[in-house]
């Protein structure tokens, strides 16, 4: 029987930032987008085309169209050109990218790759850099995907990464091992014993020891029995701890109540000891 291995998980590692101008979106791409502008289905619809989302699943492939929908509606509402828009849409899209390549957490990473890709197009370096955002562009873009992609940054990733489980197993030293299932039936079986003619050796005098006899019960290694130590002191201690706390609760309530009862015991006194005296007064 062939084992399977575990798929291989992706660690949160770091990008490095470089100009994507015309990287997801070329010229044609963005006539097509702008002759597309009738209605949001519309648009979405020429994204399917593009990005070959039209066979993808409902959920994911809904989400990463909204997603890429309002990024071009944000350019297109600051009047954005297409070198800017097309620069845009890919930063999005390269954030969106390296946040689900891991169900791990990795939100440091990506904000740090979007705020190194904004200025990789803010300053003019060449060829590592372009100025083709300005400072006030710069801040629009920094507040509107802040606002609108790290806000719901843990929907995009439940939404698009695997759910991870921990199996954890413990192996004790000092313990002997568990025999596999099928060795502890053959011994079984040895055990027993056969005859030739298909009868358990022994007979019923062998039926009637089993039933008579109870089989020893084994003893315990001393892992275990260090273990069980362990696990009854700290029961214990835990025991002591809930018994102290309680003690204190129950002094602590007394004394609130006897404080009470003094309180009301003494606006009662003086007006009772008064109308004895009051009375004591008259019958004389």
């Amino acid at each position: 029987m062939k084992i399977s291995e575990p798929p291989q998980i992706a660690q949160p590692q770091d990008h490095k930032a470089k100009i994507c101008l015309w990287a997801d979106l070329t010229v044609s791409d963005l006539d097509e987008l702008e002759e597309s502008w009738i209605s949001p289905e519309r648009v979405k619809q020429a994204l399917s085309r593009i990005f070959n989302l039209e066979n993808g699943d409902d959920l994911k492939t809904g989400i990463l169209l909204d997603l890429y929908f309002y990024t071009l509606q944000f350019a297109k509402e600051n009047k954005f050109s297409k070198e800017q828009t097309s620069a845009l849409f890919s930063m999005v899209k390269q954030t969106h990218e390296i946040c689900v390549e891991t169900p791990f957490e990795n939100v440091m990473q990506c904000f740090q790759h979007f705020r190194e890709q904004v200025l990789c197009h803010a300053v003019k370096r060449p060829p590592y850099s372009i100025d083709l955002f300005g400072p006030e562009e710069v801040r629009k873009i920094t507040e509107y995907v802040i606002n609108t992609y790290f806000r719901h940054y843990k929907m995009y990733k439940y939404a698009f990464t695997p759910l991870v489980r921990l199996d954890l197993t413990m192996n004790y030293t000092g313990m002997p091992p568990t025999p596999p299932q099928s060795i502890a039936g053959d011994e079984g079986d040895q055990a027993l014993g056969e005859g030739e003619d298909g009868k358990t050796e022994g007979g019923e005098d062998g039926v009637r020891e089993q039933e008579g006899e109870k089989q020893p019960e084994e003893e315990e290694s001393p892992a275990a029995k260090e273990l069980r130590a362990m696990i009854k002191t700290h029961l214990e201690e835990e025991v002591k701890k809930l018994r102290l706390s309680m003690d204190e609760q129950l002094k602590e309530s007394e004394e609130v109540i006897n404080k009470k009862l003094a309180a009301v015991e003494g606006t009662k006194t003086p007006a009772g000891k008064g109308g004895r005296n009051s009375g004591k007064g008259k019958k004389k």
